[in-house]
């Protein structure tokens, strides 16, 4: 008979049942590989968050039926009948949440609170998407969703029949940004890269796009990487989110035996694309100065505009990682919405 480890042994005894991945209860990985998630919203979710804006609408509907994924969509009430108060169709801003690819909502009340705020403050459309979540789904499934909400905005555009006037009516295809606070930030560099790579290739502009996406913000994206930056080694334990955290969420959601150098954590790792060769539209990228991802965040930017690419860095000091889901209604979280403001009128303005 072979001998058999006393490793082997305690492996062979432990119960199916136990937990080895636990995200605040909310999302537990089972030894046997079983996945169990809370049907609740977690406790950095407070119910106290504003549910509505006096000046903002905004209704639910699906992108993908097959995958039922719904998009939130939030326009100002001014227009209702179409446009704003001159009657002008308003930007769209698609909107990628957060949370580690392996939580978040759009249906969560920290998110919508935001968007009922960015919809208000920026005075556009606002579309909140969701995506399918990790474990189950690992990445790159969070960039084809993302990729499959645009096509969805394409036929909104150009399928009268079947599109929703009450986004249709307000919506300006010709002005649409692509924007994303951490795991939805990575969505929209992703989705970035996707687009900037086909336009570089011979004829890849010669199509006429019935949706013109002018500019990408990214709001504290979520890069990662094997080897630590100052700001993820300095990071104390009791920040939030913090190292471990975020190594776990790296664990539950790259392709499995993947490393933090995978193209979808780091998009300057050994395998990743020559962004170089990348046709980029215009990004802003939003740093916190207490965030542990913050030398990622503007390492990315830095990079970008040392390749001659048209990037702009906004750095909030003193703020931790989405500063604005945990305070919507801040001055913080206004002068950031500003910054998103005066990026989107400067990149319509440089098209005119």
């Amino acid at each position: 008979m072979p001998a058999v480890s006393a490793a082997a042994c305690c492996a062979a005894a432990t119960p199916a049942s136990e937990v080895v991945e636990d995200l605040f209860s909310f999302l537990r990985v089972l030894r046997d590989g079983t996945i169990l998630r809370s049907p609740a919203e977690p406790v950095f979710c407070p119910t106290t968050f504003p549910t509505s804006h006096p000046s903002v609408q905004w209704k639910e509907a699906e992108y993908d039926k097959a995958k039922n994924l719904r998009v939130r969509m939030y326009k100002p009430a001014a227009a209702a009948g179409g446009g704003d108060a001159s009657g002008n169709k308003l930007p769209v801003l698609v909107h990628f949440h957060g949370g580690g690819f392996c939580l978040g909502s759009c249906t969560w009340g920290n998110v919508h609170a935001f968007c009922l705020r960015l919809a208000a403050d920026a005075g556009a459309v606002v579309l909140s998407a969701g995506y399918r979540l990790a474990p189950e789904h690992r990445l790159p499934a969070a960039f084809d969703d993302g990729a499959s909400c645009m096509r969805w905005l394409r036929d909104q555009s150009v399928n009268a029949a079947e599109a929703d006037a009450w986004l249709t009516e307000a919506a300006d295809f010709g002005r649409v940004f692509v924007t994303g606070d951490s795991a939805g930030g990575t969505i929209a560099h992703h989705l970035a890269v996707r687009a900037g790579s086909a336009a570089a290739q011979p004829g890849g502009t010669t199509t006429a796009d019935p949706v013109t996406v002018l500019g990408y913000v990214l709001m504290m994206p979520f890069f990662g990487g094997v080897r630590r930056t100052p700001s993820e080694a300095g990071c104390p334990a009791e920040a939030f989110p913090n190292l471990d955290l975020v190594d776990r969420f790296w664990r539950l959601s790259l392709p499995a035996g993947a490393t933090r150098d995978h193209p979808a954590a780091n998009p300057f790792g050994p395998d990743s694309p020559d962004l170089g060769s990348v046709d980029l539209r215009p990004v802003l990228v939003v740093a916190g100065g207490l965030d542990l991802i913050r030398d990622r965040t503007v390492d990315y930017a830095e990079r970008l505009a040392a390749m001659g690419k048209p990037v702009e860095l906004a750095e909030f000091a003193g703020k931790v990682h989405g500063f604005y889901l945990h305070e919507p209604g801040s001055e913080a979280t206004g002068e950031l919405i500003q910054a998103v403001v005066r990026f989107v009128d400067g990149c319509v303005a440089a098209t005119e």
